[in-house]
């Protein structure tokens, strides 16, 4: 079983109307944040949260702040372009005490014609019946009911949710499963995505058709190499041009995020020129967090000059240093540009998409179980003793592991790590992440 395809929320509008502080008292208490990202230490600009029992991922563009009118509109604009292009709901804030102003009205014609699902939010409204006359001014925009709300007391809120949740799809918010590994070439902006995307659709072995992405309004590449099909994930604006430009990367995220949501494997890429950075860890992280197979693409290799027998693992080292939490990723050296390693490149994703779907029988796993705990007794607290009765996996996509024990309160990551790397030497688990959950004795879920 995949994880499910959570849906996109984007927060977009002027700068000042209080984006940022919408964001924060979404994720705040009325909303638990579901999983931290590794890798991403500060200016986090999205989290996966819930609301109602529907949890989604919320997205925060704000943060620029032009100095002109014209690049104010031109930065919404762009804001607007992408959130329609990879949302799945938009959430379009404005300030009631500025009022309707004409750069919210030249977006607001921009989210209409999308017929993505938009909702207009009223924000500073701290007193609805002193303000009412001013909300009703927003109905001119012509994007229907606003929606009033206060960010900094957090009132409205819940009304804004409910009406951001009954947009997202019935039931399961999962694709319909195949058994054609989706690929998602993510990466800091002019590292080489597109050169490598259009280097492989430029072989005509391997090129089959597009065909049109399921939830994100996107072209996904369907590839055929060595009689095998693969489907490349494309980003909004990745095979053509796009007018967005690739530079405002607090924007772009929204992209890499839908990309990744829908992929299996995530193909991470840096510039061997330039080395890793801390945006390759926030990307990396956004992987991690959401189960996806791992692959580190070094590219622009061939560029590198005054290369010597060591150049290649003093990157590697430097690379895992700073991708530390996932020490499972697989990493190639390539040059989109030349095709070189292009035949390995292909290989590494049979083998990390094998990975993310093997599964163990509970015989074999209770039999690597009982060597680890003679080989390393579960640790003690205060005298208590963690015992682990039996392990059985559960799921796949990334393989996950219920480990059944008298008192989870005993567990400790540095055993988990353990356990977890027993497992991988028995199975490799390339490429892959691996989830251990411990449950006690009757207790469900």
């Amino acid at each position: 079983m995949n994880r499910p395809v959570l849906p996109i929320v984007a927060i977009v509008g002027r700068p000042n109307v209080g984006k940022s502080t919408l964001f924060n008292g979404l994720i705040g208490e009325r909303i638990s944040i579901v999983q931290d990202t590794p890798g991403v230490t500060r200016d986090r600009i999205y989290a996966q949260t819930d609301w109602a029992g529907r949890t989604f991922t919320l997205v925060d563009t704000g943060g620029i702040e032009p100095e002109s009118r014209d690049a104010i509109l031109t930065d919404m604009r762009a804001q607007a372009q992408i959130a329609i292009e990879t949302a799945d709901v938009i959430i379009f804030v404005t300030d009631v005490r500025q009022g309707a102003t004409d750069a919210d009205d030249k977006v607001a014609s921009m989210l209409r014609r999308s017929g993505k699902p938009c909702l207009l939010t009223v924000n500073k409204v701290d007193n609805y019946e002193k303000q009412q006359a001013d909300v009703y001014e927003f109905y001119n925009l012509g994007m229907g009911e606003p929606y009033p709300v206060s960010a900094s007391s957090k009132t409205g809120i819940g009304d804004l949710l409910d009406a951001v949740i009954s947009f997202f799809p019935e039931g399961d918010e999962g694709e319909e499963e195949d058994d054609i590994p989706k690929i998602a070439v993510v990466g800091k902006p002019n590292v080489g995505k597109s050169s490598l995307i259009n280097k492989l659709l430029g072989q005509s072995r391997m090129i089959v058709s597009d065909i049109a992405g399921t939830t994100r309004d996107a072209l996904d590449s369907q590839v055929k190499y060595n009689k095998k099909d693969y489907t490349f994930i494309d980003t909004a604006g990745l095979r053509r041009k796009s007018k967005v430009k690739e530079e405002i990367e607090r924007f772009s995220v929204i992209r890499t995020l839908a990309a990744v949501e829908r992929c299996d494997i995530a193909v991470i890429m840096i510039d061997a020129t330039e080395g890793v950075s801390e945006q390759d860890a926030k990307i990396a992280g956004l992987a991690h967090d959401r189960g996806k197979g791992v692959i580190i693409a070094v590219n622009k290799w061939d560029a590198v000059s005054d290369k010597t027998d060591k150049t290649m693992k003093e990157m590697t080292d430097e690379i895992k240093s700073v991708l530390s939490f996932v020490p499972y990723a697989e990493m190639i050296f390539i040059s989109a540009l030349t095709g070189q390693r292009l035949d390995k490149f292909f290989k590494l994703i049979d083998i990390v998409s094998e990975s993310r779907t093997v599964r163990v029988p509970t015989g074999v796993c209770n039999e690597i179980l009982t060597r680890a705990l003679t080989v390393q007794p579960p640790p003690q607290d205060k005298g208590k003793k963690l015992r682990i009765y039996y392990m059985t996996q559960v799921s796949v996509k990334p393989p996950t592991f219920v480990l059944f024990v008298n008192d989870r309160q005993l567990t400790h990551f540095s055993y988990t790590r353990f356990l977890e790397n027993r497992l991988r030497e028995v199975f490799g688990f390339r490429g892959t992440d691996i989830v251990l959950l411990y449950r006690e004795r009757g207790e469900k879920g």
